[in-house]
């Protein structure tokens, strides 16, 4: 039933079936990813300060590939140009499905992600740029604390327990998409020297043909789009862009299912065989090659005393959460969305500290940004300690907020001993709250 001419719309109220199954499923498998993806910069981290550091930089700096193509690229390239393509096109199916069957798909409920994002990717931009400039350093990292890494987020709010909302949870998976595309589109813009005309024009051909037989001809078989995607994004690398523009275009260019029922073929089926390979393999073996930073006592003690490296860490703890809270509060106050009834106002301040680990997309910023190996280390520690440190704060907040919301549980549930199983098995305060618009202050 639509709302009534005039009547406020609610943001992320209750879902739809897709929607709810959707979510859930992505959940589920990025929950996981975000521990593998843990397990991978842990590894990373002990292997590159351990007495085997040297073999890290001989595996990740050791080159393979087909020289003719300019594509004799090191290991740690090909996870950064290569697998991040398929964490990409994953993003770009996930907005795909957000413009036309989610909260993306009316201007109305788009609002509040939109501007959250936003602002979420303004502000940390101009808190690095105001700690740099006065610093006397410069604005080649602006771009770094930008972004959010759903997959470590996710990982957070897994071990946190089962009472908070699920309107929280997705929020920050709407969220991150639009946070996703604005990178992309950073990359694109901005980091991008050298066109080659050519080799672009021909990378455009091959999505039209991608278009073509998936969007017209309903082909199926993977025979005909691996070796497609694969020449797409050899030709887009020779071209200048960083590759990773190719899986956003071929994801948005996905076609979706009757009703948005997963049928084969269509972008639910495909983002339900992709997701696993991105989370589970693609964004933790970057994180494994990225993330072998050397750190020590002088490593530490330049993200305090330089100028950028200070801004990237202060942008993603302090930037990120200002923004996405701040731009929040603009949306609700000035617009007429309105946030779901069973969230406060002290969740979306958790979220907004939780968007501030910006792992896998920060790293491949700061490898874009400064590509010496010397400047590189020291931004990649200031982004492990930025992200380390939004991680730590997000985890007390949002353990602070499940402990109101386990006890409003307990609260709903005294006395009804025998509903418990029952009102647990669908979310304990999740389900209670929502259904009463009341969240805990």
């Amino acid at each position: 039933m639509s709302p009534a001419p005039g009547r406020a719309r609610t943001v992320l109220g209750r879902l739809s079936v897709p929607e709810r199954k959707a979510v859930a499923d992505a959940l589920r498998t990025e929950t996981v990813g975000g521990m593998l993806l843990l397990a991978a910069a842990t590894a990373a981290l002990v292997w590159a300060n351990s007495p085997l550091r040297q073999s890290y930089q001989a595996v990740r700096d050791s080159h393979f590939g087909i020289p003719a193509w300019g594509l004799d690229l090191s290991v740690a390239h090909w996870t950064a140009d290569g697998l991040l393509a398929v964490f990409f096109f994953v993003a770009g199916a996930e907005l795909k499905r957000e413009l036309v069957a989610g909260d993306l798909r009316s201007p109305a409920t788009a609002v509040l992600p939109v501007v959250a994002a936003a602002c979420g990717m303004a502000v940390p931009a101009l808190v690095y740029g105001a700690v740099a400039s006065a610093g006397g350093g410069t604005w080649n990292g602006w771009a770094v604390p930008m972004a959010t890494d759903i997959a470590f987020a996710l990982g957070v709010l897994a071990v946190i327990n089962t009472h908070l909302p699920s309107a929280l949870r997705a929020f920050l998976l709407t969220l991150a998409v639009v946070d996703d595309l604005g990178a992309i589109l950073v990359i694109a813009v901005f980091y991008t020297v050298g066109l080659n005309l050519a080799a672009l024009a021909g990378a455009a051909l091959g999505l039209g043909v991608f278009y073509w037989l998936h969007q017209r001809k309903r082909v199926h078989g993977w025979y005909w789009y691996l070796p497609l995607a694969l020449t797409v994004w050899a030709l887009t690398h020779a071209g200048g862009l960083h590759a990773t523009v190719t899986g956003v275009a071929m994801g948005l260019m996905l076609r979706t299912g009757h009703d948005h029922r997963p049928e084969k073929g269509t972008l639910e089926h495909i983002i339900h065989l992709a997701r696993p390979v991105s989370a589970g393999l693609a964004v933790p073996l970057f994180a494994l090659f990225a993330a072998g930073v050397t750190v020590s006592a002088d490593s530490l003690r330049a993200v305090l005393d330089r100028p950028e490296p200070l801004g990237i860490a202060l942008g993603l703890l302090l930037g990120k959460t200002l923004g996405i809270f701040c731009g929040t509060y603009l949306a609700v106050r000035f617009t007429r969305a309105r946030l779901n009834p069973a969230l406060a106002w002290a969740d979306i301040l958790a979220l907004s500290v939780l968007a501030g680990i910006g792992f896998t997309v920060s790293l491949l910023l700061s490898e874009l940004a400064y590509p010496e190996p010397a400047q590189a280390d020291t931004v990649k520690t200031a982004v492990l300690l930025g992200s380390l440190a939004a991680s730590v704060l997000a985890a007390v907040l949002l353990r602070i907020r499940n402990a109101r919301y386990r006890a409003l549980y307990k609260q709903e549930t005294r006395g009804l001993s025998g509903d418990e199983p029952e009102r647990e098995r669908l979310g304990g305060a999740s389900a209670g709250t929502a259904a009463s618009g009341h969240p805990p202050g």
